[in-house]
């Protein structure tokens, strides 16, 4: 089994040349090279062509290298370019525009995630992520650090993403200096089942990745699981027990998935 990591995925504004070279060097796992909200429209021609320049000339390594564009008529400008996905914004059914490469979905109308299980699915889409602050004006809610009316929403776009076999990332914490509340969030986030989530600077990188690694005891726990469920099966037995917890095969195939994680980050 191996694992694409997407733990953190690192906006990245397309104006910023420096910023799109630095982001090679950083331990993000993916890059969204942003030319919606990062750029402003008198702006648009000449991010495009910075863009162009980075990607071509730059070695991101294993990191997912993507393109939020500003709306799908930007795609046919972009087909040259050395990327692994275009991020498509404002979305709001699985009506989707053709694309060079595989598109990820912005869910951040309230229409995307009533939508969201026709989105996930279709042929075109690799993952879905979450626009939570544009999705919060929609709703209508108040700041909230537990973002209790924004539950809903995220879980109907994770079951979405896993009925489809796809990834889910998600939305950005905006506070850069308070890291207490960006760990809360983050496992606020894995707990619910996401892969990762967006982060809008460098210092939010290694926290988050920390959150959505695997733990020393959880990989213990899952080699473990993994031993005594091989054990019972060469006894004939199909449930192996466990300090008292029974470990089926399901609890395996967790056990793998976190292993998988595990040896994608130390390989």
């Amino acid at each position: 089994m191996t694992a694409r990591l997407l733990r953190s995925v690192l906006y990245v504004p397309a104006t910023n040349l420096r910023a799109m070279a630095k982001a090679r060097d950083l331990p993000c796992d993916a890059i969204i090279f942003d030319l919606e909200d990062a750029v402003t429209h008198a702006r648009k021609n000449e991010a495009r062509a910075l863009l162009g320049e980075a990607l071509r000339g730059n070695d991101y390594g294993r990191r997912l290298r993507l393109v939020r564009v500003n709306t799908a008529a930007d795609i046919p400008a972009l087909a040259d370019l050395p990327m692994d996905g275009i991020v498509l914004p404002k979305v709001v059914s699985a009506d989707l525009p053709d694309a060079p490469c595989p598109l990820w979905v912005m869910m951040e109308t309230v229409l995307a995630v009533l939508n969201a299980p026709a989105i996930a699915a279709h042929a075109s889409v690799a993952g879905l992520i979450l626009g939570t602050n544009d999705l919060a004006r929609e709703l209508r809610l108040p700041d909230h650090p537990d973002r209790l009316g924004l539950h809903h929403a995220l879980g109907t776009c994770v079951l979405a993403a896993r009925a489809a076999g796809k990834a889910v990332i998600d939305g950005v914490h905006t506070s850069i200096t308070d890291t207490d509340a960006l760990v809360k969030e983050a496992r606020q986030g894995r707990d619910m089942g996401f892969d990762g989530k967006t982060v809008i600077h460098p210092s939010q990188i290694a926290p988050v990745n920390e959150v959505f690694s695997p733990s020393a005891e959880a990989v213990a726990l899952a080699r473990a699981q993994i031993v005594a469920h091989e054990e019972a099966e060469a006894r004939g037995d199909g449930v192996a027990v466990m300090k008292g917890r029974i470990v089926e095969a399901l609890h395996v195939e967790m056990a793998r998935r976190t292993l998988a994680l595990h040896e994608a980050i130390t390989p």
